[in-house]
């Protein structure tokens, strides 16, 4: 079976973030949850730096405006840590 680089990347519905993780819903049904340590600057935020976030590009990623701060919903899929520290 091949796939195609043109297949749509499931999209995120909603985020939050714990103490301890990065949970975000997808629109297909799955939940994803990413250690925060994957994110040194989420988890060096405060909970409410980490609840200010929304998603961007329909769903494509989440952004923190305050913590400058980017997430790739297909990263996360891929397993992908923070590249800037």
């Amino acid at each position: 079976m091949s796939t195609s680089a043109a297949e749509a990347v499931p999209l995120a519905v909603a985020v939050r973030c714990t103490d301890a993780e990065l949970v975000v819903q997808l629109a297909d049904g799955r939940t994803l949850s990413t250690p925060l340590e994957w994110f040194p600057r989420l988890l060096g935020a405060t909970a409410g730096e980490r609840a200010d976030c929304r998603l961007i590009g329909r769903g494509e990623g989440i952004h923190w405006e305050r913590l400058d701060e980017d997430v790739s919903i297909a990263a996360l899929l891929r397993g992908e840590k923070a590249r800037r520290q």
